[in-house]
């Protein structure tokens, strides 16, 4: 064989090295391959080639490195690759030998193939390039997904940014148009005051001009007396007159007052209206942010860690109507999807809340009210899209409600299957729901049942002349959403041909159950607050709370008045009510807040409450934390915003 030695650097430059680390077995053979010169020795590839590999190697005894540098030997080799299969063999020549430490006996062997498999080198050189490819790769590739974070954390925190500026822009106009307004109820005063004054004033004109007259005449036809009198009125005309055009100067000043507050009044509402609308869809994609897309569930309180993925099933069936709303039909659907082939059940009917990643039950209490609220959504539904295939799971939860109603001696609905009270709102549901489908399906069992339900609240909890509205059987405590629901549940039409009063429910529920209470914002601003109680403030130790659900309620229920009223023709009465429902959802915006989560983007939401974790009076808390967002406040809004009324059809 050719034993032409060849130097170092001619080896490096007839290949490209490749930095790779293979563990080798290896040993010694006579140049002519017929015999073994050493034993199997161990080594490691310190750079690897096409042509060749170096071979490091410690330990080696002098008498075979003399070998080696005298090129005395072969080298047959066992090259292991680290991703499997068999040694790759080969037998190589020595093509030059580098003592790096001599203590350790530590060499650097240059050796060139002879004899290897082209696919087996071909496969360990496309291995180590790969592996020359992997750390930079890896490395570009942390740097991308680095940088794709901080841009993407850019983005959110301006997103937040951007979102919480629109929430305080839109309670700081709020607060500007209030002010406004009450600048302009103070200049109409005054205005009124001036008047008033300018009126008297020409009252005593007229009164001593006359008295001038008749003196002037006096004089002019007996020829004595009143001289002196004429002239002590000339005097007091003239003063009279100043005073007079005093005031009118003044008077127009302030018209002219009033004019710039007027116009800076509507540039005000101008802008809330702007921001109000903006608000709202940013509210609308905070329920569409949160909604899970294993399960379709939406927690129903984003701040709460005690109930922190919970999805309460009544809000779930609000967010059916309000996603079909927004002609966004397909996330109604998951969340129908779940409850119509995933959710547990408790005999006929669901639970009162499931857990949002996994659909697992959350609360294994069952109440007839969510259950109720799901039919309700289904029609809804129903009636929005066109879509009847999830109509079957209506009138199964309509079956399972009949039941109940059947187990009573007066037909009314017990609160759930293993409770015994009953509550008006469940059965002011239940009327609603009954109604609608039988609009929908026109089976007379859903007309009965309702006739049934009505006349069941006739009995137990209407009451003409004390409390309009009780709670519920037996129980005369006052709760804000039973005057609301009647309203939008009953109508103020049939409530009057029923013999019930619905200005007189109305009155009630803002006579006891409104409150005006200070909120401090999550920014720590200070605001007032008018709304609507959970309950008589006069009958809680905590003071007034406002609800941002059961304000939104009647904001619908003082519409739903409006639009009675207009189709009667009296448009005063009609005003008045929708005055009111501008005044309390303007109040709402002020407590509107940004998501309190990285998910939710600074989104806007509305607290459950302007106070966290008190009583409402009905027996549960309002949830824990200073900005928890509630979903059932921020839907109610929104059906209060866009003239919704969820417990009817809209006919």
């Amino acid at each position: 064989m050719d034993a032409k030695k060849e130097k170092p650097g001619e080896e490096r430059r007839r290949y490209i090295r490749l930095d790779t680390v293979f563990p080798v077995e290896f040993r010694l053979v006579s140049p002519d391959k017929e015999k073994f010169l050493s034993d199997w020795l161990q080594g490691f590839t310190n750079n690897l080639s096409k042509g060749g590999i170096c071979l490091e190697v410690n330990n080696l005894k002098d008498e075979l490195a003399a070998l080696i540098k005298n090129q005395q030997a072969r080298i047959s080799l066992n090259i292991a690759m680290p991703i499997g299969g068999k040694p790759v063999q080969a037998v190589a020549r020595i093509a030059w030998i580098k003592e790096a430490d001599a203590q350790l006996h530590k060499y650097l062997i240059g050796l060139s193939y002879e004899e290897i498999d082209p696919r087996q080198n071909s496969k360990m050189m496309r291995y180590a390039r790969a592996k020359k490819l992997f750390v930079p790769a890896v490395f570009f590739l942390i740097f991308i997904l680095s940088a794709s974070f901080a841009v993407g954390r850019y983005i959110n925190l301006q997103l937040t940014r951007s979102n919480k500026a629109l929430v305080e822009r839109l309670v700081r106009v709020i607060q500007e148009t209030g002010a406004a307004k009450q600048k302009i109820r103070v200049i109409n005063k005054d205005r009124q005051a001036l008047e008033t004054k300018i009126k008297d004033l020409q009252s005593r004109i007229a009164e001593a001009s006359q008295e001038k007259e008749a003196l002037d005449a006096q004089l002019k036809s007996e020829g004595q007396g009143g001289a002196q009198k004429i002239e002590e009125l000339s005097v007091l005309l003239g003063k009279l007159a100043a005073d007079k055009s005093s005031l009118q100067q003044e008077l127009a000043a302030l018209k002219h007052k009033e004019d710039i507050a007027a116009e800076e009044l509507r540039r005000l509402d101008q802008n809330k209206l702007t921001l109000e609308k903006a608000n709202l869809d940013k509210m609308y994609r905070w329920l569409e942010t949160h909604q899970n897309p294993r399960t379709g569930l939406v927690m129903s309180f984003e701040g709460d860690s005690d109930i922190a993925g919970w999805a309460f099933t009544y809000d779930q069936a609000l967010l059916i109507q309000v996603y079909a709303n927004f002609e966004d039909a397909e996330r109604s659907r998951k969340i129908l999807d779940f409850f119509s082939k995933r959710a547990e059940r408790a005999g006929r009917q669901f639970l009162n809340a499931y857990y949002v990643n996994d659909g697992s039950p959350a609360e294994f209490s069952v109440h007839s009210g969510p259950n109720i609220w799901l039919g309700v959504a289904i029609v809804q539904y129903t009636r929005k899209t066109g879509d009847r295939s999830y109509l079957h799971l209506a009138e199964e939860i309509a079956s399972s409600v009949i039941a109940l109603q059947n187990e009573d001696k007066d037909a009314g609905i017990r609160g759930g299957p293993q409770i015994s009270w009953y509550s008006t709102e469940h059965n002011l549901d239940a009327y609603a729901f009954f109604n609608m489908l039988y609009k929908i399906t026109a089976k007379e069992r859903y007309a009965q049942a309702r006739n049934k339900v009505l006349n069941w609240l006739l009995k137990h909890t209407y009451d003409k002349t004390d409390i309009p509205v009780k709670r519920g059987k037996g129980d005369s405590t006052i709760a804000t959403d039973t005057y609301a629901w009647s309203i939008a549940a009953i109508g103020p039409e049939k409530l009057a041909e029923l013999g019930m009063d619905p200005d007189k429910i109305i009155e009630f529920a803002e006579q006891n159950c409104a409150a005006e209470v200070s909120y401090l914002r999550p920014e720590g601003q200070s605001v007032k607050i008018k709304g609507f109680d959970f309950a008589p403030q006069r009958h809680t130790s905590r003071g007034g709370v406002v609800s941002s659900e059961w304000t939104a309620q009647m904001v619908i229920s003082f519409k739903i008045m409006a639009d009675f009223y207009r189709r009667k023709n009296m448009d005063a009465q009609a005003d008045i009510y929708s005055q009111k429902a501008r005044e309390y959802l303007a109040q709402l915006g002020k407590m509107i807040i940004s998501s309190p989560s990285p998910s939710g983007q600074g989104e806007s939401c509305l607290p459950y409450a302007t106070q966290d974790f008190v009583d409402t009076g009905h027996g549960w808390m309002t949830p824990k934390g200073k900005a928890t967002g509630s979903v059932a406040g921020t839907a109610y809004a929104i059906f209060a915003y866009y003239d919704y009324n969820p417990l009817g059809l809209g006919e």
